[in-house]
Formats: structure tokens, C-alpha cells, sequence
């Protein structure tokens, strides 16, 4: 047989698969909406002063990138960003009660 036959046999074949598959996934009728909501999980337990100085931080804009509190914040993210081993939230309230002493 001529290799451009078998390619065309082929890509017939495949288009056909393909039209096939996409037909049976038309047929099907749409999964059923929920009737609960998601679930969300409470953070109100466990808040990160962190992420509350880094959020305050973000709302200086600019004038954040001069303020000792902000780079302190930055300086801890990155530590608990790369080293998941770490503490933040102890360090950052050790950091907080030395500075008010």
C-alpha cells in the first residue's frame, strides 16, 4: 500500500473517532447543579498577623516600600515562603512586642 493512503486511512479514522466522541459527550445531559452551597472554611479562628500587616501594607501603595512595619512584614514573608519550616506568626509577635519595649 502507498504510505498516502494509510496517512489518509488514518485521518479519516481519527476525524471519525473525534466526531463520534464529541457526539456521545453532546448526548449527555448536564450534571445536576448542588443544592448546598461549597463549604468555606472558617479563618476567624486562626488569624494571621501576617497576612493583616501585609494587607495593610498593600493598601499604603507606595509609601509602604518606606515603612519599617511593611519591609518587616515582606522580610517574614519571604522567610515562610522559603522555609516552610519556620514559625511566622511567633516571630512576628516577638518582633512586634521588641519594638514596643
Amino acid at each position: 500500500m502507498d504510505t498516502k493512503l494509510l496517512a489518509r486511512i488514518g485521518a479519516i479514522i481519527f476525524i471519525a473517532i473525534a466526531i463520534t466522541m464529541t457526539a456521545i459527550e453532546m448526548s449527555r445531559s448536564p450534571d445536576p447543579g448542588r443544592d448546598e452551597p461549597a463549604t468555606v472554611a472558617d479563618t476567624s479562628a486562626t488569624v494571621d498577623p501576617l497576612l493583616i500587616e501585609l494587607r495593610r501594607c498593600q493598601s499604603l501603595g507606595q509609601a509602604g516600600a518606606s515603612d519599617s512595619a511593611c519591609l518587616r512584614a515582606w522580610t517574614e514573608n519571604r522567610r515562610r515562603f522559603l522555609a516552610p519550616g519556620a514559625r511566622p506568626a511567633a516571630r512576628i509577635a516577638e518582633d512586634a512586642s521588641a519594638q514596643e519595649n
